[in-house]
């Protein structure tokens, strides 16, 4: 399980980031950098309620105002299709659910707060913003729904009332019969009742857009952020511009954070590429901190009832999910797919052999809902892992010793899960004991003690998980020699600060024996790279990287036979080192740049790697932490994980991501707090209200992998970009839950346990 020592390239190398250096000197390029000649500015005007018919009035003289080109409303951009949702799920009865239409700006009822209403182009965006002040907006305002929980109930305000109910997904699987036979002959159930609070994404680069058209050609330029440009243009141009594809072009430049919302198609892109090609110049439009509040992907927000049967020697029967799932008032990209991919990975590391889990996806006069960092993973790691816990309690089991009678055992993989997972490798019991033990779990009643002599409340706990990621599909990768020696690679996903060029220049630079600053990496650019599926699900280098490893021997070949023919010797008889090929042993020698100059067509290598199945990587996350009564601040002392990600490419790169996700969590988990009133108002939509982890928030983090190899992955590697923040949560509310329980008797907390939270949970009990 222990890796090799690294070698100078390739996989296990602690290299230091190719990218680092531009960022550090302020020299990134970020869509907002780029602001062509004759560039307009666009601004767009928001709904001030959550729920009311309105009507857009005083236009003309908005249209009139200093520097003002164009002043849009519903009615001007009816052509346009509706923004697309792509993951609808099939319901229990063999239906699909009711695709309701999100247009690019609201026509006649605005559904939540920043809901697009008008679309201003002008000359500067002061300019732009001064005519939406002399627009009137008229509201005739309509009840509100703002909670998932009471979204069903029979007399719940309904956001789209032509359906005549809030639930916009039914999704169901599992066999309720044999667990409610499971469930029938238990000797104890374990039930808890779970908020998985929303999320405001957060990103340090807010999102942007500019769009150039070409009237000669007939092309769009489009630049902007995202998670991947092919399926961005696709999107656009078939669902919404019906325009062809090859009439776009998408360039994106350095990204600053997407974690799953930068991948969607929201109102402001259409609205700007079809203002270029109206107005015929350069528009451009840069969202602020609020607006992000207000109109990018929330995550998470689901309340559940979750329920365990346990035989009488602690062994688990049967799991009972009931899950809603908050939508908001649309349905974004994949929205209803989101808590589907919590269902199918429902039973985490355990042997559970049946399952009933519902999940209604609901509507609400809210912001939409959708994939962040984990999608549906952490949700679902969480769930059972609280669930665990309480197992624990009730059957008076120690929590590991619960968790060890239960895992699924290295020697029952391949394992088929209810939710019709296949785990490949893993040693979910070894990855727990190490954690433990390098937390000294063995010695935590000397320090709790010690706290309890301070008048603080210290806890212990820990989660194991386990996550689907890096799923079937695949990536193509090409990597070309250039005249000057060095090689370019060409792939299609999309680096938002993880660090595609120094992973992908690590496969490559073995192979063709080049220092990493002769690789050049493009990623981003729909017109430069044939086809790409993007950045998500932990995907980019589990498969990317093993395409790049093909084409990079490939390559090595071609660059080894065309050699041969110049020095006359056979291609095995050649290395390749330092920027030349060599003859082993001799002084002989061509350099790379040399071999590319000779040959009469450029020298190429296309690989693609598929995979059939998603991978499985694993791990243990132990949280040690204090709570003091007095205030209700929690402080994180110690934090210890033990992750399997198969392999290893880079160890900085990997701690990275790791922490990262922990952070995240840990922002979750004890302090991001999204708050509506009852009349759909965001009161937590700035920063003053909506408390991000900073670094005094943050413990130093003691990580260490034990790695089992995929046997789904061609090279052993399972993922790693989303693991921190699937483990951190559950792992973090064990621990404040074993502290509440241990000073006050609470046995049950919901996140996020911010200050206020913990401290009025004290003076109730």
């Amino acid at each position: 399980m222990n890796q090799m020592a690294p070698a100078k390239f390739g996989t296990g190398a602690a290299v230091r980031r190719k990218e680092d250096a531009a960022l550090i000197q302020g020299k990134g390029a970020y869509t907002a950098d780029f602001t062509p000649q004759n560039c307009l500015h666009a601004f767009v005007m928001r709904s001030q309620m959550a729920h009311a018919r309105f009507v857009v009035s005083n236009l003309d003289e908005a249209k009139a105002s200093d520097g003002v080109r164009m002043v849009w409303t519903a009615a001007d951009i009816a052509d346009l299709g509706p923004i697309p949702c792509d993951g609808l799920e099939r319901q229990p009865d063999g239906s699909m659910p009711t695709a309701t239409k999100r247009t690019a700006l609201a026509s006649g009822v605005a559904r939540h707060v920043g809901d697009p209403v008008a679309f201003i182009v002008a000359d500067t965006i002061e300019n732009a913003q001064a005519a939406a002040d002399l627009l009137e907006v008229d509201y005739d305002a309509l009840d509100i729904i703002v909670e998932a929980a009471q979204a069903l109930d029979p007399d719940a305000p309904l956001v789209w009332p032509e359906l005549g109910t809030n639930l916009a997904n039914l999704i169901h699987r599992g066999d309720q019969q044999k667990t409610d036979a499971e469930f029938a002959r238990a000797d104890k159930i374990a039930k808890l009742d779970l908020t998985n609070n929303r999320l405001v994404c957060n990103y340090m680069e807010t999102r942007a857009c500019l769009s150039e058209y070409d009237e000669s050609t007939g092309r769009f330029t489009v630049t902007m952020g995202t998670q991947g440009g092919h399926s961005m243009r696709d999107f656009l141009c078939n669902d919404i511009l019906k325009v062809e594809p090859a009439r776009m072009r998408i360039i994106t430049p350095d990204v600053g954070g997407g974690f799953g919302p930068k991948a969607f198609v929201y109102p402001e892109y259409p609205l700007v590429i079809k203002a270029s090609e109206t107005l015929a110049t350069p528009i451009k439009w840069v969202g602020d901190r609020s607006e992000h509040f207000l109109q990018d992907a929330h995550g998470r927000d689901n309340v559940l009832t979750a329920e365990l049967a346990i035989d009488e020697d602690g062994r688990f029967l049967a799991l009972r999910v009931d899950l809603v799932a908050n939508m908001g008032a649309y349905l974004s990209q994949y929205a209803p797919f989101i808590p589907y991919l919590g269902i199918t990975m429902a039973t985490g590391c355990y042997d559970i052999p049946v399952m009933d889990y519902t999940v209604k996806c609901v509507y609400t006069n809210t912001v939409p809902v959708d994939a962040y960092r984990g999608a549906g993973r952490p949700e679902a790691a969480y769930h059972i892992e609280r669930l665990v816990n309480e197992a624990a309690r009730i059957t008076g089991l120690a929590p590991e010793e619960i968790r060890r009678r239960n895992f699924v055992k290295p020697e029952q993989m391949p394992y088929r899960t209810p939710g019709r997972r296949t785990y490949d490798t893993g040693d979910f019991a070894g990855q727990m004991d190490a954690a433990l033990a390098k937390a000294d779990y063995a010695g935590f009643e000397t320090r709790r003690q010690a706290s309890a002599a301070e008048g603080k409340y210290r806890g212990f706990g820990f989660a194991t998980y386990v996550e689907a990621c890096a799923f079937a599909g695949s990536e193509e990768a090409r990597i070309e020699l250039n005249e000057d020696g060095s090689v370019t690679l060409l792939i299609g996903t999309q680096s938002n600060g993880q660090g595609h060029e120094t992973a992908y220049a690590q496969f490559i630079a073995g192979h063709l024996g080049l220092d990493y600053d002769k690789i050049n990496v493009v990623q981003g650019d729909t017109d430069r790279v044939r086809q790409g599926e993007g950045t998500g699900g932990s995907r980019s280098i589990p498969l990317g990287a093993v395409s790049v490893e093909w084409a990079a021997k490939s390559l090595a070949q071609k660059i080894k036979e065309k050699a041969s023919d110049e020095l006359e010797v056979s291609a095995q008889d050649l290395e390749l080192q330092e920027g030349v090929v060599r003859v082993v042993g001799t002084d002989r020698q061509i350099t790379l740049a040399e071999i590319a100059q000779n040959s009469s067509e450029q020298l190429f290598a296309l690989e693609e790697f598929k995979q059939n199945e998603a991978t499985y990587p694993n791990g243990t996350h132990a949280v040690e932490l204090e709570i003091d009564p007095q205030t209700g601040v929690t402080k994180l002392l110690n934090y210890t994980i033990v992750d399997d990600f198969g392999v290893t490419v880079n160890p900085m790169l990997l701690a990275g991501q790791i922490h990262g996700g922990v952070v995240q969590g840990i922002g979750q988990a004890l302090l991001e707090h999204t708050v509506y009133d009852e009349d759909g108002q965001l009161l937590s939509a700035s920063f003053l209200d909506y408390c991000m982890p900073r670094a005094d928030d943050v413990v130093d983090f003691n990580f260490e992998t034990r790695n089992v190899p995929s046997k789904t992955n061609a090279l052993g590697i399972k993922g790693a970009g989303e693991a921190g923040s699937i483990g951190s949560c559950p792992a973090i509310m064990n621990a404040v839950v074993d502290a509440l329980m241990r000073g006050a008797g609470i046995t049950h907390f919901d996140m996020p346990a911010t200050p206020s939270r913990v401290w009025e949970a004290l003076q109730a009990a």
